[in-house]
């Protein structure tokens, strides 16, 4: 999960509001005030004398050449190596990054920080940003949350929808709205997830819930930020969950809490290829899946035939992590 810290130094109480309103993970200050940043947030500080210690638990690196990265892979494993270089957007980060190293790169705007995080298309995971501008640094962060992982989407067919009696279903309250053509993903195979929409339609039955998702079983697998999947069940106020739209673009937003109560549930079959998917779902007129247009289709409507968006990915995955391994999943 990619991460961006904030510089203040010297220090600037109107950048710090600004780090802590846009959503910066830390803010690295001089000695003597993690404690003023405490006062106006909660939120990771880095300095002599803060959460994370300059010096013992942050070092800075000043890379000079090829040489120095082989040093740098092994301190990366047990400290975060921030870079010092004068040409970080060429050589260094890419030999670093193709060799697995954690590093943190230091960036001055917000073209630097897309460089940094699309270098040789995996990019960093983690920027230092050096706040001198307090325009810039809302540009920068307001890019930051917007800007999530892509998921390619496919458009398999449905082949059978059938009622399966009660179960525990699960919706998710985030704290976020979504719009016409989000949802999460959800599946009872980690490798074919639906793109379950959320309660943003009007009908006449209930007013628009767009902050939820009726997503499905206890069981079910959802994607969260990372590339890793989790239950349903497993999710908790504050957890971190993948809104997902249409076109596969995603947003992290954060869970309100769960809503698990009794409900009569329904199997929905599709096929991509030769590839047989499931997911099950509430049996309810409200509950919907998604077309490739972002249209949401109501899942007691649903007939053979019908297209809706599936995520799908090879191989299997352990405690959630994506592995390279042969898994049959039914």
């Amino acid at each position: 999960m990619r991460k961006i810290w904030v510089k203040v130094d010297p220090w600037n109480k109107k950048m710090v509001t600004t780090a802590l309103e846009g959503g910066a993970d830390g803010i690295m200050v001089p000695q003597g005030f993690s404690e003023k940043v405490k006062a106006l947030g909660r939120i990771q500080t880095i300095s002599e004398d803060g959460d994370l210690k300059l010096g013992e638990d942050v070092i800075f690196f000043n890379i000079k050449s090829g040489e120095d990265e082989e040093k740098i892979i092994k301190l990366s494993k047990n400290k975060r190596v921030i870079l010092q270089c004068s040409d970080w957007t060429i050589i260094p980060l890419e030999n670093l990054i193709a060799k697995g190293a954690d590093v943190i790169a230091q960036v001055r705007n917000l073209a630097d920080v897309q460089t940094a995080f699309g270098i040789l298309e995996k990019g960093v995971g983690h920027v230092l940003f050096n706040a001198d501008d307090a325009k810039e640094l809302n540009k920068v962060l307001s890019w930051f949350r917007s800007e999530g992982e892509q998921i390619p989407l496919q458009a398999a067919e449905i082949v059978e929808v059938n009622p399966i009696g009660m179960g525990d279903r699960v919706c998710v309250d985030t704290c976020t709205s979504m719009d016409i053509g989000q949802g999460i993903l959800v599946g009872n195979s980690s490798g074919a997830l639906f793109l379950i929409h959320s309660e943003s339609i009007t009908n006449p039955y209930v007013a628009p819930r767009p902050f939820r998702v009726n997503a499905g079983p206890v069981h079910s697998y959802t994607r969260v930020p990372g590339g890793k999947t989790r239950y349903l069940s497993e999710l908790s106020a504050g957890d971190p969950i993948l809104v997902v739209d249409y076109k596969g673009n995603t947003t992290t937003a954060a869970v309100g809490r769960l809503k698990i109560e009794k409900r009569p549930l329904m199997l929905v079959k599709a096929i991509l290829g030769e590839t047989q998917m499931t997911s099950i779902v509430q049996n309810a007129e409200t509950i919907r899946l998604t077309d490739p247009e972002g249209k949401a289709l109501s899942v007691v409507s649903l007939v053979p035939g019908d297209k809706v968006l599936v995520a799908v990915e090879e191989g299997g995955r352990h405690f959630g992590i994506k592995i390279e391994e042969s898994i049959t999943e039914k």
